[in-house]
């Protein structure tokens, strides 16, 4: 058979550019070792082959399971610090002492009670599963108490009842979890056999039509028998761990003991000693510790006692119960710390971190960012002295500002040339005025009882009404605000080139330049800030991964020496309060402009205007704040909001100590009598001063007489003198 030849209209491609086209392999045979200068100049790019790409994905897979697999093997080890478990109750119906008594499973191992004013817990120990558990509750009236106890928790056990699963108060305290951050969580549900057995189908239906809502993939489990307690506890140590940003950066320790020592000069002051577990991260003396609801302390030493609670204790046999192998014990801590204590490190002066979180402005070195009183009069005498253009200008105007103000030469005979139609109206702004009101930046640990489902029958005799005239006020001043926002009327008392002179107009929001550095408040001069912020985090967070830090390490049971403490910390300990210490990253000491975004909360309506006091949860840190609101544009210039508005997100800045983010905000307000509402959540969205928020005011008046390019507005300014005055409404309102 004859092959197949092409005819003569067969088609011919372009031949390549480069003659014939070779492959990889190819090319390193023909370039015979020779490396091309960009690859030395850089690092070495090995080119794999398919089979080496599929080995070397293998051997990342199987670095990243025991990798997982070591850590939570490591969790509840002798070796690792025992497994923090946070129990919550949802519903007021749950008996929690029931549930206790469940969780002490005799079977698996061994329990040690531990009871310390009003707070109950207690550590299991199973040598049979390797594993120690540590339990603590907390109720969900107790708010801050719940989302303190939470950013320590490995796992959060919520008790649900089978009938409603979580009453209002339960709801609440989700909201707060989710938005706070949630680590590893499990949900048990008690008294589901309580029920007939006909109701007991159509409540677990209910019940995971409930459940799916907020938590769409996971499994109830019951809580009833001593066998379901077990089969939940061997549930909870093969549970894969959920990470929270804020906490793996850094070593927090949740006190199991704490001991005070008053000093020799005071007795409301002195050295606190708190013993506990290391978690997190390892531990140096010289860093800083905060204290959560307290402030930040200085370490002088850190000691090794014996660990109370070893995986393997020495068995005590009962005599009412001789056939019973375990019992269980109620051990003092502070007397096994005494025996065989070591030190660990003590505290180097020259390497320690400083408690400085201000700084003192030096008025020798006359910055043009911070002018002193005297500074300021010399430079208005001095440009009263100039032999420039002589102008009218408001007082306190500076250079860039008088640039915006015309003078009478430069104004027009005619009439019709002010409003013609390409002169472009010009607002008043006006700078962002920060207060020192976020120097209370710590209060201490509080608690409260939320009242939301409590009716309270007699709040017509208990009712306020100077509060209620000043709510309505502020419902009044929100709505106006919403109509009509940033309107003002001329005030009438005082004469408007004095009541606007702080303003200037600029001709576009978005284009106009703003020197940042101009006109600063006076707390600025004590604040720090950063060449670059984000390098710096990077940098720090870089060190952290790839720095070995000396000190004591994760799972060590230890005891901190924190120097100059109030006596405050350990008597509210002593009532039940949780004692939790997280060390700080570098300057995370020092107070600077924080700015975070966030969003209104959906179950609170009510106002809240800007520079009213507020309550702050940023990551670990807890402290009192009267923020400001701003827009969350991507624009140099921010517009200042006036109210906490509900359909979009806002920048909230605050005057407060340095927090790397990522980390999650909380902002609470307090109510007339006394309890907490939750107002806004979000997350940190950045530290920097630079950041300018400008306040807009807008002129209001009635239009009487419109024609085609020119507009009669009454109403606007009631005199003759200030109609004539142009300093700072040249081109009109907006």
């Amino acid at each position: 058979m004859a092959a197949h030849r092409s005819g003569p209209l067969k088609q011919q491609n372009k031949a390549h550019k480069g003659g014939r086209h070779h492959g990889g392999g190819s090319a390193q045979r023909d370039s015979k070792g020779r490396v091309g200068p960009k690859i030395l100049c850089k690092k070495l790019k090995k080119q794999l082959s398919r089979v080496d790409q599929r080995h070397r994905a293998s051997q990342l897979r199987k670095q990243k399971r025991e990798a997982v697999l070591a850590e939570k093997r490591q969790l509840g080890s002798k070796d690792g610090p025992p497994h923090q478990v946070l129990v919550v109750p949802l519903h007021n119906r749950i008996c929690l002492p029931e549930a206790f008594k469940l969780l002490q499973n005799e079977d698996l191992g061994t329990v040690y009670l531990n009871e310390r004013g009003s707070t109950h817990s207690f550590m299991l120990l199973s040598p049979s599963l390797k594993h120690r558990w540590s339990f603590t509750y907390a109720r969900p009236g107790d708010l801050h108490t719940l989302l303190d106890m939470a950013k320590v928790a490995d796992t959060i056990l919520f008790l649900l009842d089978p009938l409603e699963g979580w009453d209002s108060t339960g709801d609440y305290c989700l909201s707060c979890l989710f938005a706070q951050g949630l680590p590893t969580y499990m949900l048990a549900v008690q008294g589901l056999p309580s029920l007939p057995p006909k109701r007991q189908t159509d409540a677990r239906k209910k019940l995971n039509k409930t459940v799916e809502k907020r938590f769409p993939e996971d499994k109830l489990l019951l809580l009833d028998t001593q066998q379901e307690s077990g089969m939940l506890l061997r549930q909870l140590a093969n549970q894969k761990q959920r990470h929270l940003a804020f906490r793996d950066r850094r070593a927090y320790l949740f006190a199991h003991d704490a001991d005070f020592m008053p000093s020799e000069e005071s007795d409301l002051v002195g050295t606190l000693k708190i013993s506990g577990y290391i978690r997190g991260r390892t531990l140096n003396v010289n860093s800083l510790l905060h204290i959560v609801g307290h402030g930040d302390f200085q370490m002088n030493q850190i000691d090794a006692p014996v660990d109370p609670f070893p995986l393997n204790p020495r068995v005590v046999k009962s005599q009412k119960k001789p056939s019973m192998s375990m019992e269980v014990c109620v051990t003092d801590a502070a007397a096994d710390m005494e025996e065989g204590l070591k030190v660990l490190m003590k505290a180097d002066p020259d390497q320690q971190e400083t408690l400085q979180t201000e700084v003192i402005p030096d008025p020798m070195e006359g910055e043009q960012t911070w002018p002193t009183e005297e500074e300021l009069d010399e430079a208005n005498d001095s440009l009263k002295q100039r032999s420039r253009v002589v102008k009218k200008v408001p007082k306190g105007t500076s250079n860039y500002q008088a640039e915006w103000i015309l003078d009478e030469g430069d104004e027009s005979d005619g009439e019709g040339d002010e409003s013609d139609d390409d002169i472009q109206h010009e607002g008043f702004m006006e700078e962002e005025s920060q207060d020192g009101s976020g120097e209370e930046e710590e209060e201490e640990c509080e608690t409260m009882t939320l009242g939301e489902s409590v009716r309270d029958d007699l709040y017509d005799e208990k009712v306020d009404e100077e509060d209620e005239e000043r709510m309505l006020e502020k419902y009044k001043q929100e709505r106006l605000e919403e109509m009509f926002p940033d309107e003002m009327d001329t005030p009438r008392d005082v004469a408007a080139r004095i009541r606007f002179q702080k303003y200037r107009g600029l001709k576009s929001f978005r284009t106009s330049p703003w020197d940042p550095k101009e006109n600063l408040p006076r707390d600025y001069a004590r604040i720090f800030q950063f060449q670059n912020f984000v390098n710096t985090r990077k940098r720090i967070f870089k060190e952290i991964e790839e720095k070995e830090t000396e000190g004591a390490e994760v799972g060590w049971y230890v005891t901190l020496h924190v120097s100059n403490v109030p006596v405050s910390v350990v008597e509210s300990f002593r009532q039940g309060a949780p004692l939790i210490a997280f060390s700080l990253l570098p300057y995370e000491q020092k107070m600077s402009v924080l700015n975070m975004v966030v969003s209104r909360s959906p179950g609170n309506t009510e106002p809240v205007k800007a520079k009213e006091e507020l309550i702050f949860h940023c990551g670990f840190r807890r402290f009192r704040a009267s923020p400001l609101f701003s827009q969350h544009t991507a624009a140099d210039k921010h517009k200042f909001q006036r109210f906490l508005t509900a359909d979009a997100a806002l920048v909230v800045t605050v005057f407060a100590p340095i927090t790397f983010p990522p980390a999650s905000v909380l902002l609470f307000k307090q109510r007339r009598n006394g309890m907490h509402s939750l107002i806004a959540t979000g997350h940190l969205f950045s530290v920097d001063p630079d950041r300018m928020v400008i306040k807009r005011v807008v002129l209001s008046g009635h239009p009487f007489k419109i024609f085609t390019k020119t507009a009669v507005v009454r109403y606007m300014f009631f005199s003759r003198g200030r109609c004539e005055w142009r300093g700072c409404w040249e081109d009109g309102p907006d």
